[in-house]
């Protein structure tokens, strides 16, 4: 019995050590997490990232949406592993709309690298990095040199993993898939300086870390996320997956992030993505539908931009999206909550970036 037992272990590890066609690695069921290693890089993956969006009030009345961002794109070139290192920071200053952004390429070595042991990612100037004695994470950034910002986050509640054994699918295939891990609400303290005026600011922030070797399905064109932070002391985390017919993915998903931390997920057909209005883009012509309404068990909840134009515009790698901070307004009309909204692939297919052969 004990043999079979290891030998349908080993088969089990065989079967799921299916790769890209160039030898990445992709998300296997029952994967077990381990800290602080998994918070760093995983180089046997295509694609990482570090994603940090939030909402800051100054002492001052001034209001803030903030976003700071590492990827880690890996390639092969002559028999050799390279890793790019992407990042994206950006200011929202919601009083006047100004929307300052900035985004960084470099090779991994002297200006930018990963931890493959902690949380510590750098990208020039730019900084995120974790504690492990005091759990709190440092950000360090600056935008076009018109921002700089100085914050400290405190984890105050547990580390969540979405999806189904670690796995958070995408699509039906193996590989359209992620290992997707999620701090949802951080407190949040330190400095914004806009332009010659310093800024003590507090609030809170969503932090994600996902790697995967492909994020997309055949069929796929993108995709519409949504973080919320509700009042009521929960988060939920929802995903719509787009089809080139413009219709939603099986593989969508809603999660809801209880008060006690525990998740639950619910199914493509247990919630509905109505769009209530949309913005186009001056640059490029992209329409992004960024005022929506989410359904789910009888609850209703409004996503509506702080300012329409959150569109980081894709100088370098040419992949415009919109990333943006919303309130979020219940079924009454009342604020219950603060939220950010990602829409990606509505500037144009993003197929052939995240969706790679298997074999």
């Amino acid at each position: 019995m004990k043999l079979f037992f290891l030998l349908t272990l080993i088969l089990t590890s065989v079967l799921h050590a299916q790769t890209t066609a160039d030898g990445f690695e992709l998300p296997r069921a029952g994967r077990e997490f381990v800290f602080p290693r998994d918070h760093g890089s995983h180089p046997n993956f295509r694609t990482e990232w570090w994603y940090v969006t939030g909402h800051l009030d100054g002492k001052d009345g001034r209001r803030f949406g903030f976003q700071v961002t590492f990827f880690r794109q890996a390639r092969r070139e002559d028999g050799r592993t390279l890793h790019l290192h992407l990042a994206h920071a950006a200011l929202l200053d919601a009083a006047t709309g100004n929307f300052i952004h900035e985004e960084r390429l470099n090779r991994e070595g002297w200006d930018a690298e990963a931890s493959e042991t902690a949380l510590e990612v750098r990208n020039g100037n730019w900084s995120l990095k974790m504690d492990e004695q005091t759990q709190r994470i440092q950000i360090a950034a600056t935008v076009k040199h018109e921002v700089v910002m100085q914050l400290e986050l405190e984890v105050v509640k547990p580390l969540v993993v979405f999806g189904k054994d670690g796995v958070s699918r995408k699509g039906v295939s193996e590989s359209a898939a992620s290992h997707y891990l999620t701090w949802p609400r951080l407190k949040t303290n330190g400095m914004v300086k806009l332009g010659a005026t310093e800024h003590a600011v507090s609030g809170e922030a969503w932090m994600d870390h996902e790697f995967s070797s492909s994020q997309l399905d055949e069929g796929q064109v993108g995709w519409d996320w949504g973080a919320l932070q509700l009042k009521d002391g929960r988060e939920i985390m929802v995903y719509r997956m787009r089809r080139k017919d413009g219709t939603a993915d099986p593989a969508s998903t809603l999660a809801v992030v209880g008060k006690d931390g525990k998740v639950r997920h619910l199914a493509r057909d247990a919630f509905s993505w109505e769009v209530l209005g949309t913005w186009k883009s001056p640059r490029n012509g992209a329409e992004y539908p960024n005022r929506v309404r989410v359904r789910f068990e009888g609850e209703s909840f409004e996503l509506r931009p702080l300012a329409m134009d959150q569109e980081q515009d894709g100088g370098i790698t040419r992949l415009p999206y919109w990333e943006g901070a919303c309130d979020v307004v219940d079924a009454q009309g009342q604020s219950a909550g603060r939220a950010f909204l990602e829409l990606a692939g509505y500037a144009g297919d993003l197929t052939g970036y995240l969706a790679p052969k298997v074999e």
